[in-house]
């Protein structure tokens, strides 16, 4: 498991190369982050190619942001990983404005092989996930973002804070009504998933 100093240390990494504007310090940003925010925007898009679109436009704003628009002094301090999810959230949040959320099939080759080699397992385990991804698309967009960066992310009520720039309390409240509007045991199944890849991560 990635300590959060190891996480901090890294960000940090990426920042300074940044403010020297070395030579590809945006690449090494992209390769540490895209992955990630591509599985964010495609839970909360529902739409595959949405979500591609969706990351293209938010790496091109940060792109913009980090290299016309923001000061040195301002991203000295900036806390990179959920101002990222930020840009990603917006950029989705336009998306969604021109088109509903949907439910594609959204569970990959690598999700499937996790499971092993016993067949039975990777289906009911592709079928809960599908379930799930029709749940978040069912809930309201605000609902939706916190449960999203809190359950399926993986991030702190703090990160997932700062990402929506809301009060902490106000996250806690919309991450459990959240949880509610969805079908019974299905966040509590998907946390539990969660704890087993930080089990994974740290082995």
């Amino acid at each position: 498991m990635i300590s959060t100093d190891a996480v901090a240390m890294e960000d940090g990494d990426l920042l300074i190369g940044l403010l020297r504007r070395q030579p590809d310090a945006f690449t090494a940003l992209v390769s540490a982050y895209q992955d990630r925010l591509f599985t964010f925007a495609l839970r909360y898009l529902g739409q595959r190619e949405e979500a591609e679109e969706a990351l293209q436009d938010a790496f091109l704003n940060a792109y913009r942001a980090l290299y016309r628009r923001l000061p040195p002094d301002r991203m000295q301090n900036l806390a990179l990983k959920a101002w990222l999810y930020k840009v990603t959230l917006n950029a989705c949040r336009n998306r969604a404005r021109r088109h509903s959320p949907v439910t594609d099939d959204l569970t990959t080759a690598g999700e499937l092989a996790s499971d092993g080699a016993d067949p039975a397992l990777a289906g009911e385990r592709a079928a809960l996930r599908q379930a799930l991804l029709g749940e978040l698309a069912r809930l309201p967009a605000h609902y939706r973002a916190a449960v999203i960066l809190h359950f399926v992310e993986g991030l702190p009520y703090q990160d997932v804070a700062a990402v929506l720039g809301l009060p902490v309390g106000t996250v806690k409240s919309h991450v459990h009504r959240g949880a509610l509007l969805m079908r019974p045991g299905l966040a509590d199944w998907w946390r539990g998933e969660r704890s087993k890849e930080v089990a994974r991560d740290g082995s």
